[in-house]
């Protein structure tokens, strides 16, 4: 599918960081109304009826599941470009609040990132890259804007959105986070401005079920069940409740005729917080140009001359050097790039790390793909970017990370 040719949705890349020019907390200039929120699950019984969507028929909508593709002619330029609103600022990672000095030679892949999975416009499950970042209730998000929000048919919100850390072949290590509430800039939002393609998501406490996926004919051997009234057994998904017809059996398998009223739903296991299982990145923004950065991300599909580089079934990385770009296509004058050759199916979202720390498997987060490019025209994509990240960004960041959302099992 490539339903974004006018969106800018790239892939990871992954790059060795320097240390960050400064370190100052000082408040960010930041427009008032820069922030735009919208529900995505808004209730704890919505929460479970998406988490029934994917974990239903051994999860298989999980599993065939596409990348979300696009690309963009993003142009290199040696003048001009993002400049910071106000002065360099960082907001450390989770479990890194202490600052560490252990290093390592070898690059460990962050636990951090992982795949978040929706519904596109097409009404068929897709998936982009998304990372776990700090924040008050260890429950923050982030990723491209247009892996949230629906630039194509402008309906909002895509529906069914989930954050899987560390998601292979439809294995749920640390569980599924279901969406909450997106954040977004307001002239991203409104306006599909390319230099605002990013989204921050709280997400729900993670659900697991008692094996990798749902298969519900055998569901009365292998799960536990939560007897429910009627009223609210009829608000959840038919792929998570049932009646007696299932559970009230006698010990030779056969219905029990005495036991009748009785409304189960399936009752998955809470996994806890999102940041308690797998870290958050710290945030770094008015960030100069020219600084190293890893980029992870989970890239699929083909260069434009057909060759198949990428799966997108594990965690790849991608090293450089960042420089100043533009994509008018999509309204983009303000960009960020870095050499990469990850290509545009599936790594719309993946993180860029300054200062990643190997042993840690931490660092800051300063950008997300949101296109990719062939700047040479040889039919190869070299090039990854990102919207630039500035105050305003800190501004729709520092609104997302003091939402609650809690749990949901």
């Amino acid at each position: 599918m490539n339903t974004r040719v006018t969106r800018l949705a790239l892939p990871l890349g992954a790059a060795a960081v320097t240390a960050l020019v400064g370190t100052s907390l000082s408040a960010p200039a930041q427009a008032a109304g820069d922030t735009s929120t919208d529900p995505l699950a808004t209730t704890g019984i919505a929460a479970y009826n998406v988490a029934a969507y994917w974990f239903a028929q051994e999860s298989a909508n999980l599993i065939n599941a596409s990348p979300y593709e696009t690309q963009v002619t993003a142009k290199h330029i040696s003048t001009g470009g993002p400049s910071a609103d106000s002065k360099p600022g960082t907001v450390p990672a989770i479990g890194d609040e202490k600052k560490s000095t252990s290093k390592s030679k070898n690059v460990n892949l962050p636990k951090t990132t992982g795949k978040v999975f929706f519904l596109g416009s097409d009404g068929k499950p897709h998936w982009c890259t998304a990372t776990s970042v700090q924040s008050t209730y260890h429950n923050l998000v982030a990723t491209a804007g247009h892996c949230v929000y629906d630039t194509v048919t402008n309906k909002a919100t895509f529906d069914n959105w989930i954050f899987v850390p560390g998601y292979y072949q439809g294995k749920t290590p640390w569980g599924i986070y279901v969406g909450k509430q997106a954040f977004t800039h307001y002239d991203f939002d409104v306006y599909e401005d390319g230099d605002r393609d990013y989204a921050f998501v709280t997400v729900y406490n993670g659900l697991k079920a008692p094996h990798d996926g749902i298969e519900k004919d055998n569901w009365e051997t292998i799960g536990t069940w939560k007897e429910v009234d009627k009223a609210t057994y009829d608000k959840y998904d038919p792929k998570v409740r049932t009646d007696q017809d299932v559970l009230d059996l006698d010990k030779d398998g056969k219905k029990n005729e005495s036991s009748g009223g009785h409304y189960y739903i399936f009752k998955f296991t809470d996994a806890g917080r999102l940041g308690d299982n797998v870290g958050g990145q710290g945030l770094a923004y008015n960030q100069k140009l020219g600084k190293n950065v890893f980029v992870f991300g989970y890239p699929s599909g083909s260069h434009p001359d057909g060759n198949h580089a990428f799966s997108g079934k594990t965690l790849k990385w991608s090293y450089g050097k960042t420089f100043a770009a533009k994509a008018p296509s999509v309204k983009a004058e303000e960009l960020v790039g870095v050499k990469s050759s990850f290509t545009g199916e599936g790594s719309s979202g993946s993180a860029w790390l300054l200062s990643y720390k190997n042993s840690r498997r931490l660092g800051y987060l300063n950008g997300v793909t949101s296109g990719v490019a062939d700047t040479n025209n040889n039919q190869r994509i070299d090039t990854s970017v990102s919207p630039y990240f500035d105050g305003e960004l800190y501004g729709v960041y520092k609104a997302a990370r003091n939402v609650w959302s809690g749990s949901i099992a």
